[in-house]
């Protein structure tokens, strides 16, 4: 079921959007609906809702049980560095 939102803004607001909707080629309500759902870190393309916070803490608790390299930032970034000079 879609919803209408209303938005009031001045002329030249909507000139503004009217110019960037049209330079993209799309309605000004197409190129509102795509920078609202990338406001809300939502794949346009995708039906999948966004993770819970359980499912966060649950992938950050299996990144975690993997064995990756490390060390302290200052030595990283000299190994990086170092890695650019070659």
């Amino acid at each position: 079921m879609s919803k209408k939102l209303q938005v009031l803004l001045d002329d030249f607001d909507y000139e503004m959007l009217q110019g960037v909707a049209k330079s993209r080629g799309m309605t000004v309500s197409e190129w509102v609906r795509q920078v609202l759902r990338k406001a809300l870190h939502v794949d346009p393309n995708s039906t999948k809702k966004r993770a819970s916070p359980e499912e966060k803490l649950r992938a950050i608790a299996k990144a975690y049980r993997h064995q990756h390299p490390t060390a302290d930032i200052e030595v990283m970034l000299a190994e990086i560095e170092a890695g650019r000079n070659l």
